[in-house]
């Protein structure tokens, strides 16, 4: 009997410790967004825009500096050959029928040969200098949403922060923890969508900035190579 009563009563213990075991609570993102009053969800809707620009503007960069990397290898090659046998005007013709800031850079040369070699130079420096502001369009607003971006995630927790602590001392100081601990994580989400936007504009950005040298210096080098060919002896 004894045993009996032992077992219902470890039973009965267990039982309470279960009853009395806190319960996870798991939250969606979608609801971490969507909880933060108007405030944050204003917050979150201008981080939520910001993201959408950075991944337009990288992806239209990317496109067009990989497109304007594109040439063919034997581009210089017939420019030379055309130039050496006289044929200006089928020089023009190759660079007009090529789609390349380099091709661009040439043509611009070639209407000036005939000219003194530091007029020639200057109209390519200038013409490359305009190729060079087409490559970074908008690239600029990469850097600046890479800084917007968690400068809006910290303006958002603090407001969070704010309203939390409000709350706090308009309920006299006898709010539960947990209604206030749900309002802090739900202020700092905007802090981490904000930080998340930054590294990916960031990213995006360095990689934009490289890739774009890489077309400046070829550019340079088949302009420099052009310069030689005027130089070349008869």
């Amino acid at each position: 009997m004894t045993n009996f009563l032992q077992a219902d009563t470890t039973a009965l213990a267990a039982q309470q410790i279960l009853e009395n075991a806190p319960v996870e609570k798991t939250i969606s993102i979608w609801s971490l967004i969507t909880s933060g009053g108007i405030g944050g969800q204003l917050i979150m809707l201008s981080i939520g825009l910001l993201l959408f620009f950075a991944l337009y503007v990288y992806f239209e960069r990317i496109m067009a500096i990989n497109a304007a990397s594109k040439i063919d290898v034997s581009f210089m090659n017939r420019i030379r050959e055309n130039i050496l046998a006289g044929k200006i005007d089928a020089a023009k013709m190759l660079c007009a029928q090529t789609n390349s800031p380099v091709a661009r850079l040439i043509e611009k040369g070639i209407s000036r040969i005939g000219k003194p070699l530091e007029d020639i130079n200057t109209a390519i420096e200038n013409a490359g200098k305009l190729e060079i502001y087409k490559l970074e369009k908008n690239v600029s607003m990469l850097a600046t949403i890479s800084g917007a971006g968690p400068m809006l995630g910290f303006l958002g927790t603090v407001i969070g922060m704010i309203l939390a602590f409000h709350k706090m001392a308009s309920a006299g100081g006898q709010i539960e923890v947990g209604a206030l601990a749900e309002g802090i994580y739900t202020a700092m989400t905007t802090t981490v969508a904000g930080l998340v936007v930054g590294i990916i504009a960031f990213m995006g950005y360095n990689h934009l900035v490289v890739k774009t040298n890489k077309v400046i210096y070829q550019m340079e080098a088949n302009a420099v190579d052009f310069l030689d060919l005027l130089n070349e002896p008869a």
